[in-house]
């Protein structure tokens, strides 16, 4: 039995407030262009000229996986009036503009971070992909995939560097080529509960879910062979519900990861140097080359990874160059407003 797409909690309390609007749920988002599913169908959606002129920024468009107020003018078109309240936002910084953020799904309970036991095997990243969901209070779990395409031996070497980088989350290993392993994925997977499958291109996201749903639905390929790097397949965001209840939404392949300012993931998914922290000398201390620096102690007694600091490191610069462009941008947006504001004083003083 499928979960009813309609039935969350914001339905009632809008349809008092507007009885011309349905509630539906974003389960495709192309170029500004949506597919909204409720309990009426499916529906080619677009947003409103009000919304699209209040906009401050893309968060302020909708996004896979939003609750969405809309109204349907014939048996397969709306207008999307307003996004109800996110549970969660899933995001990244926008690729190419600094200070910006892009959503990457929205309302998501687990994220499934997706890696291939083969070239895509890669820990920094892995680390990146927890900042994400955990600055977002989405909890995550990492898929090994491709099982089969590697021996056991070499397969227990890569979850002992997990378990020395101190990855909190046990790893799930799975080959799509395995019906035993994609049974018992399937019997994680909770009725009415939304999974996000995030991960670069060709490690196998699109695969797991066609087995899932029993169709080849998405498209899907292989790592290059000559580059050795995912080839890209998913073009854009897609919310499918399973026979069983279980919501996922696939997702692009992302080869840039960027941080946003949201500090807190990175606490978490570092939380052996966090808590080394607290025993610094000094309460500013930056872990570099500070006397009485607990971290750079424990560094020197090898209690935690080199690899794991540096990688810390990296994105600590990044959140604050991050940080920096924002406070750019809104000096930038305010001097702007600034300059409007006195040239339409100056227009009005000119007419008398």
């Amino acid at each position: 039995m499928k979960p009813n797409l309609n039935n969350n909690p914001y339905a009632n309390s809008l349809e008092d407030q507007f009885s011309e609007f349905q509630t539906g749920r974003v389960v495709i988002e192309h170029k500004e262009r949506y597919i909204v599913k409720s309990s009426e169908g499916e529906f080619d959606a677009e947003i409103t000229g009000n919304m699209r002129f209040a906009a401050n920024s893309r968060a302020d468009f909708p996004a896979v996986g939003d609750w969405v107020a809309f109204q349907a003018f014939d048996k397969e078109m709306a207008i999307i009036h307003r996004i109800l309240p996110r549970k969660t936002v899933l995001e990244r910084q926008a690729v190419g503009k600094l200070g910006e953020k892009q959503i990457i799904a929205t309302n998501i309970d687990v994220a499934f971070v997706v890696q291939s036991v083969e070239q895509d095997f890669n820990i920094n990243r892995i680390e990146r992909y927890l900042t994400l969901c955990y600055s977002a209070n989405i909890e995550p779990l990492v898929i090994l995939s491709k099982t089969d395409l590697l021996p056991v031996n070499e397969i227990n070497t890569l979850l002992e560097k997990l378990k020395f980088r101190n990855i909190k989350t046990s790893p799930i290993l799975l080959s799509n080529n395995s019906d035993l392993d994609i049974e018992k994925f399937r019997s994680l997977l909770e009725f009415g509960k939304t999974y996000c499958f995030i991960g670069s291109s060709g490690v196998g996201k699109s695969t797991l879910i066609n087995r899932l749903i029993g169709k080849d639905n998405l498209e899907t390929a292989t790592i290059s062979l000559s580059t050795g790097k995912g080839r890209h397949t998913t073009s854009h965001r897609e919310l499918i519900v399973l026979d069983n209840g279980g919501i996922l939404i696939d997702t692009p392949g992302m080869r840039e990861i960027g941080l946003t300012d949201e500090t807190s993931g990175l606490e978490i998914t570092f939380e052996d140097i966090s808590q080394l922290a607290e025993n610094c000398l000094f309460n500013d201390c930056t872990h570099t080359n500070e006397k009485g620096c607990a971290v750079l102690a424990a560094l020197e007694d090898n209690e935690i990874s080199e690899a794991s600091f540096e990688n810390y490191h990296k994105m600590k610069r990044e959140q604050q160059r991050f940080t920096s462009s924002i406070a750019e941008k809104r000096k930038k947006d305010k001097a702007q407003g600034k300059l409007y504001k006195s040239i339409l004083k100056n227009k009005k003083k000119s007419k008398y």
